[in-house]
């Protein structure tokens, strides 16, 4: 794991509620995460060949047969400049039959393909047909994307590392899976997770980030990117893209996942993200329904409001986590991510008396 600091470890403190014992989207009862990444090769791109930093993250919602016992769930769709794959069947139906795949753009499609086989030749499902489920953002200023590199292989190897997790536990964040070849801010981006717990309630939150300006980072509500401005980075064309997944064990329909993905944007908004229109912003929700709503069905502003409240922070702090612990990155053509530096970091909040 990458021996950078999370928020918390520096002390930044974003947000009111608690959080889970791992702070991650794992704290929700059944949901495990793995990871496969792929780091070869250096210096000028030669498609097919490399250089690669490339990977996958898998979010398995629970160790049964996911198939024939599916998971609630929505979808929100912010910006829609991107290529993930089932989500319309999710809005459709209102269920996840599969695990959800994490990747870079280009490797969509193989990944989608590799999750058929594993749920065939692993799992066993003999159906007539079945929803696959991957998300993806764009990779290409560090890695080979057209040379397709995520093969069979690693999609297997991540979502075996998942499944085989025997209870909930901490997720690598940064440099990993789907996140490797990913910016975030103008530095490097990545995976990074956070949770938040209630009497009633866990739900937790995972980031593939790759999207925003330096200049309009902000920390919890310090703008550490216009401190950081003397920082030279590279800046690449469009908006680029997040994927966000949130999980709660918390009984809720697909409408109201739907009204809880949504709160996930606000999230986004409170780290600098206004939603450029060339980016593919995509959230995904879904429900263990290990816990009982108990409030009258009528009446859920009741105990949504809590939810929502938990989804913008831990979508916030998530995104603050996957930005900290990626690492600096040389990819293809000599083309370098920065880790963003925690000290100046630690050193801005600390002026601006938040620390």
């Amino acid at each position: 794991m990458s021996r950078r600091s999370r928020a918390r470890e520096l002390g930044i403190i974003i947000g009111e509620m608690e959080t889970g014992r791992f702070n991650a989207i794992t704290d929700v009862d059944g949901v495990s995460v793995g990871h496969s990444t792929i780091i070869r090769g250096d210096g000028p791109l030669v498609v097919g060949e490399g250089p690669v930093r490339a990977g996958v993250t898998a979010i398995v919602p629970h160790k049964g047969n996911i198939y024939e016992e599916k998971v609630v769930a929505a979808v929100h769709i912010y910006n829609a400049y991107g290529k993930s794959v089932g989500l319309e069947q999710v809005r459709h139906l209102g269920t996840i039959e599969t695990p959800i795949l994490s990747t870079d753009t280009l490797n969509v499609w193989r990944v989608s393909d590799a999750l058929v086989d594993y749920m065939y030749e692993v799992m066993g499902i003999r159906a007539a047909s079945m929803n696959p489920i991957v998300g993806e953002t764009n990779g290409g200023f560090l890695n080979d994307s057209y040379g397709r590199h995520v093969r069979k292989q690693h999609v297997f190897e991540a979502l075996e590392k998942a499944r085989r997790q025997s209870d909930s536990g901490p997720v690598e964040e940064g440099n990993v899976g789907g996140g490797t070849p990913m910016s975030g801010y103008g530095f490097k981006g990545g995976i990074g997770t956070a949770s938040r717990v209630t009497d009633s309630f866990t739900l937790g939150v995972l980031v593939q980030l790759n999207f925003g300006r330096r200049e309009d980072l902000m920390i919890n509500g310090v703008p550490v990117g216009k401190e950081l401005s003397d920082i030279k980075t590279t800046v690449t064309p469009g908006a680029n893209s997040i994927m966000v997944y949130v999980a709660t064990d918390l009984e809720l329909t697909s409408r109201q996942l739907w009204r809880v993905a949504r709160r996930a944007v606000l999230g986004l908004a409170r780290t600098g993200s206004y939603g450029g229109c060339t980016g593919g912003d995509y959230v995904i929700a879904f429900s263990t329904g290990k816990k009982s709503v108990e409030e009258p069905k009528l009446d859920e502003c009741k105990y949504l409001n809590p939810v929502f409240r938990a989804t913008v922070e831990a979508t916030e702090e998530a995104l603050i986590n996957a930005l900290f612990k990626a690492e600096t990155m040389v990819g293809r053509d000599g083309n370098t991510r920065l880790g963003i530096p925690l000290d100046r970091v630690k050193e801005t909040m600390e002026k601006y008396g938040r620390l």
